[in-house]
């Protein structure tokens, strides 16, 4: 070999080394197996401050979203997710950035490249009309929408990107701090604590945190007339529920039970895991409840429901708080460690105050339904995932005992507290408390087309 060809590869090697280590662009997409281009890579939001000023009458908002970040790695550009609205302008660090959209994707240029390990402050401020939210499994799970009365934001899997910028995937869960101003007569409800409310005569500033991370879907702003109307839970815990004050007078007191809801799951599954809880109760056919965090989101349906369907709805939103909202999913392939559990909880409840043994009544029913292992993101609220992801854990219980079960349950909720977790995650505590090789009961149940029988409850197969 001659010396210039050594001399060559060696330049080359070089450079691909000094390459490689040169800032890169943050990933526009957070690899999520059904929403791949839903979140971004690059960095781990800590911290969102929102200011919103909202015109009702134009339904216009104007805004400054502060986030604050780390950088995972060393970034030349990176991306938030936004749906609509203009921007005006963006600093990083205080020092002004460039920017440009592609569809969901605010591409920012900072002045500096930023380096790992790096904590760095974005501002954004933007304006207009919210768009609603190009991704909407339900008709209604559109992020900013208004109604009769009032506006509400809420969706799933995409909802926060309406309103203001975001890391929109729950891999990357961040604290909160909103700032809504509205016309003054209006009231603003969001979730965690309500901190500070502020007379500015024409309009009232609410400010609302949530101190314990959450993910962007579960955020929401209710901005209407509501009736507030608070009651204590256990320890003291309070519950601030926001009914629309057109809504039957005979509601609120329907409501109540919520408390006795916490202290049952309570038992079962831990300490609650948040420091208030609540609903925002609107006067609108929505279609759906919500979990959203600390401040469940319910419609007009709930009016009419009789007390067993009611607290189904109320005990499967509560429950949320616990599964899906403190433990959180890394991937919306794992839908189920949400949607499964809750049903199985709010099933729990009823056979707990109705005796209604729903697993039982519903097997057969169940037993045709695909395995809740397997979601799609056309059908991601498929019956699967609740129904006979909740009876495979009934199958479980079943098949460990209920002590053992409940310190599985505990065991994971108290590992994974206010973090994310996966399905394997869940599996290896089970194995691990129940001092069980369970690889193929979760197989069957969770991935199987052919639902296993529980013989411990003489359901299914002989």
């Amino acid at each position: 070999m001659s010396k210039y060809v050594i001399l060559l590869l060696s330049a080359t090697v070089l450079f691909g080394i000094v390459n490689s280590q040169s800032p890169q662009p943050g990933a526009a997409g957070a690899g999520d197996t059904l929403f791949p281009s839903l979140g971004n890579g690059g960095y781990d939001v800590q911290h969102y401050t929102i200011d919103l000023n909202v015109d009702v009458k134009t339904n216009t908002i104007t805004g400054t979203t502060t986030i604050e970040a780390v950088a995972l790695q060393d970034l030349r550009t990176f991306n938030f997710d936004l749906v609509g609205l203009t921007v005006d302008a963006i600093t990083v660090n205080a020092a002004a950035a460039a920017f440009e959209r592609d569809d969901l994707e605010l591409i920012i240029t900072p002045e500096t490249p930023l380096t790992t390990g790096d904590t760095f402050i974005t501002q954004v401020m933007y304006g207009g009309i919210p768009d609603a939210s190009p991704i909407r499994i339900l008709p209604n799970l559109a992020g900013w929408q208004t109604y009769g009365t009032g506006t509400i934001v809420a969706g799933e899997p995409l909802s926060a990107s309406t309103v203001f910028p975001v890391n929109e995937h729950p891999s990357d869960k961040a604290t909160y701090t909103f700032r809504v101003t509205v016309p003054e007569g209006l009231v603003v409800a969001s979730n965690g604590v309500l901190t500070e409310e502020i007379d500015n005569g024409a309009t009232t500033t609410f400010v609302w945190q949530m101190r314990d991370p959450m993910a962007s879907y579960l955020t929401t702003i209710g901005i209407g007339k509501f009736e507030i109307v608070t009651i204590e839970g256990p320890g003291g815990l309070p519950i601030i529920n926001y009914f629309d004050n057109t809504l039957p007078d005979d509601l609120p007191e329907r409501f109540v039970v919520t408390a006795e809801m916490i202290e049952f799951f309570a038992e079962r599954f831990g300490p609650y895991p948040f420091e208030s809880y609540g609903a925002i109760v609107v006067n609108a056919p929505l279609g759906f409840a919500l979990e959203t965090q600390t401040r469940s989101l319910f419609g007009s349906s709930v009016a009419v429901m009789n007390d067993i369907v009611l607290q189904a709805f109320l005990a499967h939103e509560l429950a949320h708080q616990w599964f899906g909202d403190s433990v959180s999913l890394i991937d919306w392939g794992d839908i189920w460690l949400n949607e499964g559990f809750a049903t199985y909880a709010h099933n729990l409840w009823l056979e707990h105050r109705f005796g209604i043994d729903t697993w039982a009544a519903n097997y057969e029913q169940i037993s045709q339904l695909a395995p809740p292992g397997i979601a799609t993101a056309e059908d991601l609220f498929a019956d699967a995932v609740y129904d006979r992801g909740s009876l495979a854990l009934r199958a479980l219980q079943a098949r460990v005992g209920d002590d053992i079960f409940f310190e599985i349950i505990r065991t994971y909720l108290e590992r994974f507290r206010h973090g994310n977790a996966t399905t394997a995650d869940f599996i290896a505590v089970a194995e691990e408390v129940s001092k069980q090789d369970l690889s193929a009961f979760f197989a069957g149940w969770l991935f199987d087309t052919t639902t296993p029988s529980i013989p411990e409850l003489g359901l299914g197969a002989a």
